[in-house]
């Protein structure tokens, strides 16, 4: 059960996200729209390191910080804007999603292997040769 909880959650927040960036109405800047995402996350994150954590202490946590959380933060900007900028532009949802969702195994896999020496292997490379011909499937 801890293996497939984090995934369902990813799925299921995946879910929602989509749908949530593809709402954002076209009238309201992007940036002015995750402002208030940004603000709301950061609440419900302070809110859920208090609770789930019995000697809560977040200035004690910063002493820990590297540049992960900077990059993360500024690369989670452009997964959102990207997002609504795709919509914007007229992508669908199951469109929009599954292609970057492709491309990003595909890249992925080449990641892996060049900073993590993760083994490039028959089936990915088969999974990655399926992916190419849904994608063709799903654009035709």
């Amino acid at each position: 059960m801890s293996f497939v909880w984090p995934i369902a959650l990813v799925v299921a927040s995946n879910i929602v996200y989509q749908i949530c960036a593809k709402s954002v109405p076209k009238e309201m800047n992007p940036f002015a729209s995750l402002t208030i995402t940004y603000v709301v996350g950061a609440i419900i994150s302070i809110i859920l390191y208090y609770a789930l954590n019995e000697n809560a202490n977040l200035l004690k946590e910063y002493a820990y910080i590297n540049w992960a959380p900077f990059v993360l933060g500024i690369v989670i900007v452009g997964l959102e804007i990207g997002f609504i900028y795709a919509y914007k532009a007229g992508w669908t949802v199951s469109t929009a999603s599954i292609m970057q969702s492709s491309f990003l195994a595909i890249a992925l896999i080449i990641v892996g292997y060049l900073l993590y020496k993760e083994a490039i292997t028959a089936n990915k490379v088969i999974g990655v040769l399926i992916c190419m011909i849904g994608l063709y499937f799903i654009n035709k």
